[in-house]
């Protein structure tokens, strides 16, 4: 199944993408949360589809599609997780995951615009595979981590160099910002990924590609990463774990690159869909 979320921030409902046509599903009446992963909600959804598919309106021309999972209790990031980006940032190859948390407040649709924060020089771009997390997970084997994951969606891992690096901080200052965690449009359920270890990854900035990789480069692969971050945190059902992104981000280029107001990325992952936003400068409330 694809999962999706449309409407007004905040007021997101449940949709479904069957046969590439977004469908309302909001008579199934719940939302894709943490309640709803806990409680077998992909399988007792798929049961409601099998009956009422039919029945369910096509979406209306131009809603908004929402993040595909309502807020998590935390979205973890593994930093440095493809050897050539970390050697195009100079930092060295990790001996073991490089964990940072994203605030849950950054957390977007893959249409919305990216607002570059207050004071920001050195806003990057950052295309990643997410995971999401079906069901509580503590000390989790590697052996067994795919009965933990629900899913996979497309993730831009934006990203404030000056506030990351050179702020006197962890790397948290520059990855929580708002809107600095556009996820989907979709979320892939495991059983329709045959492989994540050789997807396709890709963003461009104002139409020139910028990043171009593949997950067969991962350092450390899914099931690891699952079973690493549950021995520091539990994760629980609908929580994100990003994956690291592939060489090509701002920060490593010579010289160095980052959005300004106006700026537009495009990215997509084999079989998770494309994305798109726009930058635009931060304005007070």
């Amino acid at each position: 199944m694809k999962l999706i979320r449309f409407g007004h921030p905040g007021k997101e409902k449940p949709g479904v993408v069957i046969d590439n046509v977004y469908y309302d599903a909001s008579t199934f009446g719940e939302d894709y949360n943490e309640h709803f992963f806990e409680t077998n909600g992909l399988q007792r959804l798929e049961q409601y589809l099998h009956y009422n598919k039919k029945n369910l309106p096509k979406l209306p021309e131009g809603a908004r599609i929402g993040s595909p999972v309502a807020r998590p209790s935390k979205i973890v990031c593994i930093g440095l997780n493809y050897a050539d980006h970390a050697k195009e940032t100079g930092a060295a190859i990790p001996t073991e995951p490089v964990i940072f948390l994203k605030s849950t407040t950054a957390l977007c649709g893959p249409y919305d615009n990216v607002i570059i924060p207050k004071d920001s020089v050195k806003t990057d771009w950052e295309v990643e595979l997410a995971v999401v997390i079906g069901k509580k997970a503590s000390y989790v084997d590697e052996s067994e981590t795919d009965d933990f994951i629900a899913g996979y969606c497309l993730h831009n891992d934006l990203s404030e160099r000056e506030f990351q690096l050179e702020r006197n901080g962890t790397w948290d200052k520059g990855k929580g910002c708002d809107t600095f965690a556009p996820l989907g449009p979709w979320l892939v359920t495991k059983d329709e990924v045959a492989d994540t270890d050789h997807l396709g990854l890709w963003l461009t900035v104002n139409g020139k590609k910028m990043q171009k990789g593949n997950t067969s480069n991962f350092i450390f692969k899914i099931p690891f990463l699952v079973s690493y971050v549950s021995r520091f945190m539990t994760l629980l059902p609908g929580d994100v774990i990003s994956t690291g992104t592939p060489p090509g981000v701002g920060l490593g280029m010579n010289p160095q690159v980052y959005l300004k107001e106006g700026d537009v990325m495009e990215l997509g992952i084999d079989g998770m869909g494309t994305a798109k936003q726009k930058c635009i400068a931060y304005a007070p409330h």
